[in-house]
């Protein structure tokens, strides 16, 4: 089977600069980039254009990126009308003109493929209309690609004049299957839209596959979801391709995760090295009792490694089970009554080891709602009494906002005596007081008098 490459997509990197982006994305082990062209990553209309090209392909070229370019962005052309014009338009010649100029500039990236859809069909156009615009539109743009030696992939998208994979392939049949038209696959609108599942597509496909695009979703819903918050056999999908021999690029697409980009490009490719995460994820929601077997089994599975190379014992960020483990419990939340979730997290905890139990302390925050904080902070407490570090940072994170002020500052003072970073004590500058600083002193003080050294942490604590 052929082994899969793996992208993600510029348009879930929207807060950060282009440079910033690509780097992030190769330092996380991807194998290529979804390119969206846009103002602020490679403006297609720039007057730099061709400085901008040259240097963004030098930057993927060290970095090791494969990249195809998508043309979805929001406002590129119209700044009032989303999308807009589209190939379906009265005015579609900008549209058309756009694709053109998306083909050379793949070209000049070395790129093979360039990625686009058909635009949603106006009320005051019929079907037909609609569909001999597509054909006219791209028939155009498909000059221009084998000129340029480009792929085209026509991507069927929910809602629009070209929704489905029986459409696209109507489009490419009406121009006669010419060689450069192929098809890109977003697997999470199979589970939209399809009557077939995203690896029977993939299977129907074929050779004419040229991009596909990777996320959840749910039946009958257009929102793209991280894997295993939906209801996509990630697992079954991904052999699919491995299975017909696709050689593309497979890019997560999820455009509305920006705010949180590289912590939801991290999971993604972990899940995608690891589909065992989107399995057990739809198994929760599906029969919530199999977080008792799911939840033990994390770390066998993902592995116990940092979240961040620069925090190693993951006391500040956590670690890659932890992280894995909050996600598997808000699933659950998803599926449960507020008394199941109470008594499933807290038998979690008791029973578990010393990394479930961090596990349940580091998705509290997740499950912030006053039907579990009395549950939790009991938790809390349980672990502020145990001499485990991992335990002692994960209880000073974000939940412990709900600890009274005085065992919130003992918790302070229980990572200065183990040796807890205080960087790993959320709202720490906010809420120290000067009772905290007074016990901080008295600790420093007894420190001194048994010829110890005084913490770092404890000493800056003072002088703020």
């Amino acid at each position: 089977m052929t082994a899969l490459r793996f992208g993600y997509g510029t348009n879930g990197f929207t807060n950060h600069r282009l440079d910033d982006a690509l780097r992030l994305i190769a330092d996380l082990g991807y194998d290529g980039v979804a390119l969206t062209l846009d103002h602020h990553h490679l403006d297609p209309f720039a007057d730099d254009l061709t400085e901008q090209v040259r240097r963004v392909r030098g930057v993927l070229q060290r970095l090791e990126l494969s990249v195809v370019v998508e043309t979805g962005a929001r406002y590129l052309l119209d700044p009032h009308v989303k999308h807009h014009p589209t190939l379906v338009s009265d005015d579609s010649e900008r549209r058309v003109d756009f694709l053109r100029r998306a083909v050379r500039i793949a070209a000049d990236l070395g790129s093979d493929v360039v990625s686009f859809w058909s635009g949603i069909r106006p009320s005051d156009v019929d079907e037909s209309t609609a569909f001999q615009r597509v054909v006219e539109g791209t028939s155009q743009v498909v000059e221009e690609a084998a000129r340029c030696g480009v792929l085209l992939g026509l991507e069927p998208e929910p809602g629009m004049a070209v929704d489905t994979v029986d459409a696209a392939l109507a489009v490419r049949a009406r121009l006669g299957d010419p060689e450069p038209l192929g098809i890109t696959l977003d697997v999470g609108h199979c589970v939209a839209v399809e009557r077939d599942t995203a690896a029977d597509c993939v299977r129907r496909l074929r050779n004419r596959l040229v991009h596909v695009q990777l996320d959840d979703m749910r039946r009958g819903v257009h929102e793209h979801l991280e894997f295993g918050d939906g209801e996509l056999d990630l697992a079954g999908t991904l052999d699919a391709l491995a299975e017909v021999g696709f050689t593309g690029l497979a890019a997560v697409e999820l455009p509305r995760h920006g705010h949180a980009a590289p912590q939801v490009a991290r999971r993604a490719i972990d899940t995608l090295r690891c589909p065992w995460v989107a399995e057990a994820l739809a198994a929760v929601r599906r029969e919530p009792a199999s977080i008792a077997t799911s939840f033990p089994a994390v770390g066998r599975h993902v592995g116990r490694g940092p979240v961040e190379v620069d925090d190693p014992d993951g006391l500040v960020h956590g670690t890659v089970d932890d992280q894995v483990r909050g996600r598997l419990l808000r699933a659950l939340a998803d599926g449960v009554a507020p008394a199941g979730l109470t008594e499933e997290m807290t038998a979690l905890y008791r029973y578990g080891d010393d990394a479930e139990r961090r596990g349940v302390l580091r998705a509290l925050p997740g499950l912030d709602r006053p039907s579990l904080i009395a549950a939790g902070l009991e938790l809390v407490r349980d672990a502020l009494r145990t001499n485990d570090i991992r335990l002692v940072a994960a209880a000073m994170g974000p939940f412990a906002r709900h600890l009274d002020d005085h065992t919130w500052r003992h918790g302070v003072l229980k990572c200065l005596f183990t040796g807890v970073p205080l960087t790993a004590v959320a709202g720490l500058r906010r809420r120290a007081d000067d009772e905290l600083r007074r016990m901080v002193a008295d600790f420093a003080a007894e420190r001194r008098a048994a010829g110890r050294a005084v913490p770092d942490d404890a000493l800056a604590l003072l002088e703020a």
